[in-house]
């Protein structure tokens, strides 16, 4: 069985091509020259032909269900709502003023749209929160306890320890630090289990792109929020740097490189001190992603991090050499939820056991009363399989 496995990174929109849980086909293509042109991704898509699944773009992650459960009348506005966490009118704004985080987000639609004509079977995958293996009482009030690439590539890394120690999946316990070009995460793994996440916009500290967790009083006072804060408060924007790599080499001359870079270290320390409450006894630390192998930030991770347990570099599928281990991840889980190589792994994990959407958390009133609120009440019922936790919270 041939998986295509799509990662719509910050940086980079990744492909990874399994067949048979071998990599046997890669691209990855600047998400900037994706958000001008959804059509080179597309060509890139047909140059890997014939596949038999492809995992679509899930974002923040939904219950795994087949595209097509979604009617096609109803998908522009569905996958805005449940993937993106977002409502349409606002990430037309975003790209109208030329946001690069909403000229993504217009992409992602864009091609799912195509990808819904593809003659394949097109699945959607959860993300941390969807999951029962994590309590319910921590997915309170949160949205982003791990994004579906941040799922996808802790189910990898679940893989890749139970490999490397020669054990069960059962007998796994980490945890996972995934630092992106956006976004960082940080997740427990017990058990084989995914227990605990910290996503990136709820990190206690800055990413590259995002402030991570806000101070509700600096909410309040500054009024009125939107998508575009999302992915325009963080390390990069405050300044004024165009890579991580920049901001680690100025980090030496300039002073608010040098206090973001610190900011940024400290919490991704932080949330792995936040993650040892759910797993107390962590083997070891793997890290992952595209800042996580900038030595400047790696070395200093491992010294900080060090005297919890070893802390080590993850290494991702044999026959990878271009695309992010979160790609990969897309492909493997994609594998395993079809019955493929990886099916045994997705059972453990219970990946196909996740049910509903990410916004089936918000308890705060006010949520309704939003447009993207009142978009979750009305298209909720299409294509989940569960009622959601906030309608019937304030309905018992």
């Amino acid at each position: 069985m041939r998986v295509l496995g799509i990662d719509p990174g910050t940086k980079t929109m990744d492909l990874c091509l399994l067949d048979n849980g071998e990599v046997v086909g890669e691209a990855s293509i600047e998400t900037s020259k994706v958000a001008s042109n959804p059509e080179t991704v597309l060509e890139e898509i047909s140059e890997l032909k014939p596949f038999d699944v492809v995992v679509v773009p899930s974002g923040y992650g939904v219950e795994p269900l087949d595209l097509e459960r979604v009617p096609r009348d109803l998908l522009e506005e569905w996958y805005y709502t449940f993937v993106l966490a977002t409502t349409r009118e606002e990430i037309r704004e975003g790209f109208e003023k030329g946001i690069i985080g909403a000229k993504i987000y217009y992409a992602m639609v864009r091609l799912v749209e195509k990808l819904y004509e593809l003659e394949a079977k097109k699945i959607l995958i959860p993300g941390v929160i969807n999951l029962p293996t994590v309590p319910l009482h921590r997915k309170i009030n949160k949205i982003d306890m791990g994004t579906a690439d941040k799922l996808a590539v802790a189910v990898l890394g679940i893989h890749e320890v139970a490999s490397a120690l020669g054990v069960d999946y059962e007998h796994v316990n980490y945890i996972h630090v995934e630092l992106g070009f956006g976004y960082n995460a940080v997740m427990g793994v017990e058990k084989g289990l995914i227990v605990d996440g910290i996503g990136g916009s709820f990190t206690p500290g800055p990413g590259f792109l995002t402030a991570g967790a806000l101070d509700l009083e600096v909410a309040q006072s500054i009024g009125k929020l939107d998508k575009k804060d999302v992915f325009t408060t963080g390390c990069g924007p405050l300044t004024g740097v165009s890579t991580p790599e920049d901001m680690v080499e100025k980090s030496g001359s300039d002073w608010r490189s040098r206090i973001c870079l610190e900011a940024f270290i400290e919490g991704v320390v932080k949330a792995v001190h936040q993650i040892m409450h759910s797993v107390k006894n962590p083997d070891l630390i793997l890290l992952s992603g595209r800042v996580s192998r900038i030595p400047g930030i790696r070395l200093e991770l491992e010294k900080r991090l060090g005297g919890i347990s070893e802390v080590k570099a993850m290494k991702g599928l044999p026959g990878a050499r271009s695309v992010k281990e979160t790609a990969q991840g897309y492909s493997v889980v994609g594998d395993g939820l079809t019955g493929g190589v990886f099916k045994g792994l997705i059972i453990h994990v219970k990946v196909g056991e996740a049910v509903g959407s990410a916004l089936d958390y918000v308890l705060i009133p006010a949520f309704f009363e939003s447009r993207l609120g009142r978009n979750f009440l009305r298209l909720r019922g299409v294509g989940f399989r569960t009622q959601p936790l906030n309608t019937s919270w304030w309905s018992s």
